[in-house]
């Protein structure tokens, strides 16, 4: 539920520190060496498309139930069922699409990226605020559009504190479920206009890209609002009722796999100094500002994509999730031999109850500024 209000662009800070690139420069060394010695590439391999194509299958397939003589519960069932595919088609197809680590072949990346659209977000959009602007200045107050949240959300301690969020740990998860309807209807119309998105892309947005969000939200809006309403022979607000539980569904699942890589108690939200720069390199920022998540379960893993690998997709965004697994000890072994953290948590129940706490203790007490950049 990110705030949507106009944020002009302020200077980027910058990346220094003592580990510099060291850490980095050995890691990808070690990585590149581990690909060579496995011959194998970075992009999706056949595990990969065999995830994707069951996935889509299965989102077709309850998209087409919407439309079969299903008792009125059942249809309820269905279109929350389909709210929990569509997270999963962003988390294990789009993402990586996106990313230009699921194939290769720039083509396919993009036709797969189109998922995103289909489902009511916007890919061109999508690159600026994850790729371009979170990826970099991860869990930076003022530069992450991702803790740039509404005001009766404090997920970042400079957060102004208001009385309210001491009981955000409680609520928030009543607002989580409400992400994705503020997404697919107001978030991409007023991020294409924001003027801090147009800085970080280094360009005026082209026309064509308006149209084709335009575009695709229409036909988003056709396939999932005025077909149903058409065909399925039930009161419009039922059909409505179905959308929005569709999107309550959703929206809980992507705020939470989201929340639990970087809100949580492990995670650091760096200051800039007064010369605007970030105390350590970007590679090292990484490290303190993300966390993985059950890393011991294949089904987390296959269902969200490999991003309760968190760490390894923000050092490595460029190669597909299927390999992260194999990553990790590599990564975690490099961290410790430099001297930097490796946020761990072991199950998703524990960095559920991290992300709880952290809500807790953001909406209780100010942090310092000085606090949080040690």
């Amino acid at each position: 539920m990110t705030q949507v209000s106009e944020r002009k662009p302020v200077e980027r800070p910058g990346f220094g520190g003592s580990q510099k690139d060291d850490f980095f420069h050995v890691l990808r060394q070690r990585v590149s060496e581990w690909f060579q010695k496995e011959g194998i590439p970075t992009y999706g391999n056949g595990a990969m498309w065999r995830k994707a194509i069951f996935l889509i299958s299965c989102f077709l397939l309850s998209y087409g139930l919407f439309y079969a003589d299903l008792p009125g519960w059942l249809l309820l069932v269905n279109a929350g069922f389909n709210g929990f595919l569509t997270a999963l088609l962003g988390f294990n197809i789009a993402h990586d699409a996106v990313h230009g680590s699921f194939s290769p072949n720039s083509r396919v990346n993009k036709w797969l990226g189109l998922t995103f659209n289909v489902v009511g977000a916007n890919d061109f959009l999508w690159k600026i605020k994850h790729n371009m602007i979170h990826h970099t200045f991860t869990n930076v107050a003022g530069h992450d559009d991702d803790i740039m949240q509404v005001k009766i959300l404090r997920i970042e301690p400079t957060k102004e504190l208001l009385k309210i969020h001491r009981y955000q740990y409680i609520y928030a998860f009543l607002l989580y479920p409400l992400a994705t309807l503020s997404w697919v209807f107001i978030r991409d119309y007023a991020n294409f206009f924001r003027e801090d998105f147009k800085a970080a892309s280094g360009r005026k947005h082209p026309t064509s890209e308006f149209l084709r969000l335009i575009g695709y939200k229409l036909l988003y809006y056709i396939l999932f609002l005025a077909l149903p309403i058409y065909f399925i022979d039930r009161p419009w607000y039922h059909i409505a009722l179905g959308f929005v539980v569709l999107h309550m569904v959703e929206g809980l699942v992507l705020s939470i796999v989201f929340q639990l890589a970087h809100v949580v108690e492990k995670a650091q939200f760096p200051v800039p100094k007064e010369n605007n720069d970030l105390e350590r390199s970007w590679a090292a920022h990484q490290m303190y500002t993300t966390a993985d998540f059950a890393r011991g379960s294949k089904l987390v893993t296959f269902l969200v994509g490999g991003l309760n690998f968190q760490v390894e997709h923000h050092l490595f965004p460029k190669i597909c999730h299927i390999h992260y697994p194999e990553l990790a000890p590599i990564v975690k072994a490099t961290a410790e031999e430099f001297g930097l953290p490796y946020n761990d948590y072991r199950t998703l129940g524990m960095a559920l109850h991290s992300h709880v706490r952290t809500l807790r203790d953001f909406g209780a007490q100010f942090v310092p500024e000085t606090a949080l950049a040690t």
